[in-house]
């Protein structure tokens, strides 16, 4: 017969190790802050050191949506592993046809781009042209992969986080991110760390900010009686500051064309709220 120490081992051994799941906290006070911009939306942060999420709209903040530009971010890091473009650096050629914001050409756009300035200025043809280069099968086993989002690319390899059948919600967009931060993703170290770099929007003595937009046309979810639903407005990241990090995503229903402008000041504001952004 065992003893009754050794068999009281081999039960402890075949239970479930105990996972603890992070903190939740709602943050009431900030439907304020999105009122005073005439906005509706979500905020989620998650503060890595405390392991504690943030949030403004739980049950949002789960819901997929159109990613938009935010996947330029995951496009970046195929066209680096695929050979669509050699480097952040290597020059793509203007194909001539000229893109407008709002009826306007815009010449951020309509010049010749790099993977670098395509993200900073958010030049969809260019993210198109590279995805086109990968082409379908090789971006749907990177996709699949890496578990971005709902995982289905349906609706033509240069449309499908545009107009197509791709959703992701804020709670998966912070999980790619930390991925990404990490060098976690099924990447080569090379195109995270490329990534990482032309991700950084903001490099202050105390902080360092790396984030992306997104505005995906009447994406909101919210249409109703024959009518269209509003656009989504994203913008995700993260902050590294302090020896702390603090991932965030937040999305917005875009009725206006100004509730586009309010996103990137509006979820400053309530980082700062938050410590992650010091002056």
């Amino acid at each position: 017969m065992k003893p009754h120490w050794l068999a009281a081992l081999l039960l402890l051994l075949t239970l479930p190790l105990r996972t603890y799941a992070a903190t939740w906290q709602e943050h009431p006070e900030w439907a304020k802050a999105f009122a005073e911009t005439g906005t509706h939306g979500s905020l989620l942060v998650y503060d890595e050191q405390a392991d504690t999420w943030h949030v403004l709209d739980a049950e949002r903040a789960k819901r997929p949506y159109l990613p938009a530009s935010t996947f330029k971010l995951f496009n970046a890091l195929v066209a680096l592993d695929t050979g669509a473009v050699k480097d952040e650096y290597e020059v793509i050629r203007w194909d001539g046809k000229v893109r407008s914001i709002g009826g306007k050409p815009f010449a951020e756009w309509n010049r010749d781009q790099s993977l670098a300035s395509g993200m900073r200025y958010s030049t969809v043809w260019l993210y198109q042209e590279l995805a086109r280069r990968a082409g379908q099968a090789r971006m749907q086993d990177w996709i699949n992969r890496a578990g971005y989002g709902n995982r289905n690319i349906e609706g033509g390899i240069d449309q499908f986080w545009l107009s197509g059948s791709l959703r992701i919600s804020a709670e998966q967009q912070i999980d790619f991110l930390r991925q990404l931060a990490d060098d976690r993703l099924p990447f080569s170290p090379r195109a995270q760390e490329a990534v990482r770099r032309i991700s950084i929007t903001e490099s202050q003595p105390r902080y360092v900010l790396h984030a992306k937009t997104g505005w995906g046309t009447q994406a909101a979810q919210n249409a109703s009686n024959g009518q269209p639903a509003d656009d989504i407005g994203w913008y995700v990241g993260w902050v590294e500051g302090q020896g702390r990090r603090w991932f965030f995503a937040m999305n917005i229903d875009i009725h206006r064309g100004e509730d586009g402008a309010n996103r990137v000041p509006l979820t400053k504001q309530l980082l700062k709220q938050l410590g992650a952004l010091t002056p």
